[in-house]
């Protein structure tokens, strides 16, 4: 019993020093050194440079966008559109239901948040419901049927 115990103190003993210690995950770095540079104003294209990584961060800029799809194979029928002005972004998209409605939501984006208004054009349409009566496909069996014998 004594070995059995000296034996698991050694194998943690052992176990401590194995494997090599792996860096914290904290990064340390020197303010006054040449790896950082701070940024410019918030108006300005602002760029980081990091330990030789360049990060570049833009102010947001207007765009504006849109696509629409319309596959009648597959029975696709969607669109986007979307632009901002560097501020606000405002947008809508539709995609035609499986229950032969339209749904359409429009939306605005800013600092105060997402605003979606959904519409639905058209009505549903579901098929009506039929309850098929069974009738097996098969004749009955050729052989005679009795009871088993035990």
């Amino acid at each position: 019993m004594q070995f059995l115990i000296l034996a698991a103190l050694i194998a943690v003993a052992v176990a401590e020093t194995a494997y090599p210690a792996y860096p914290s995950n904290s990064v340390a770095y020197d303010k006054s050194s040449d790896d950082y540079v701070g940024f410019c104003t918030r108006n300005m294209i602002k760029t980081y440079i990091y330990k030789g990584l360049h990060f570049i961060w833009q102010a947001p800029q207007p765009y504006s966008y849109s696509y629409a799809v319309k596959d009648e194979a597959s029975y696709n029928d969607y669109s986007h559109s979307e632009s901002s002005d560097g501020k606000v972004v405002t947008g809508s998209y539709s995609v035609a239901l499986p229950d032969g409605r339209t749904q359409v939501v429009t939306y605005k984006a800013d600092s105060y948040g997402y605003v979606a208004d959904v519409k639905y054009i058209g009505e549903a349409k579901y098929p009506e419901y039929k309850p098929s009566s069974y009738s097996p496909s098969y004749e009955s069996p050729s052989y005679p049927t009795s009871d088993p014998t035990y």
